[in-house]
């Protein structure tokens, strides 16, 4: 496990009512991933998903019924199924170095009395990076996409 630095980096936990398998499937396959990825009513669109160390991660945004525009432009660095995912935009597929780095997540995945403990850790390079995420709104942004993937697997669970 990384440890925390409270400093650069940014965590938001919840546990979801549904089993881990289901849980990882909703983000390991594309068009699931694309149906809460990002808070609605904007729409998600995935480029590439490598689920792999040095694949690609690639998606795009949608608001207000425009056109789709860059989100993430990124690349995995570890993948334990059901278990891990890490993914940074300091680098993109292939482990091609990134014109704007700002972060690296760590989402994890563990067996809870009630279902799934989903966590993301988000790092940043310095204080700075990680005021301006959380001043833009990370808990309620990362909280949401949370909350629409609960909602998602747990109502196939149910």
């Amino acid at each position: 496990m990384i440890t925390l630095n409270p400093d650069t980096d940014l965590t938001i936990s919840r546990v979801i009512k549904a089993p881990r398998a289901a849980v990882w499937s909703a983000w390991a396959n594309p068009r699931s991933f694309e149906q809460w990825w990002i808070p609605e009513p904007a729409r998600c669109k995935v480029l590439a998903m490598e689920l792999r160390a040095g694949g690609a991660f690639q998606t795009q945004i949608s608001e207000g019924g425009g056109a789709f525009g860059p989100h993430i432009d990124g690349c995995f660095l570890d993948v334990v199924e059901g278990e891990r995912i890490v993914f940074t935009n300091a680098l993109t597929g292939g482990w091609r170095p990134a014109a704007q780095p700002f972060m690296t997540a760590i989402i994890t995945l563990a067996d809870d009395a009630d279902g799934t403990e989903y966590r993301a850790q988000v790092m940043h390079k310095n204080q700075a990076d990680r005021d301006m995420h959380a001043e833009m709104g990370f808990y309620d942004g990362w909280g949401t996409v949370i909350e629409q993937l609960a909602k998602r697997v747990e109502g196939e669970a149910g």
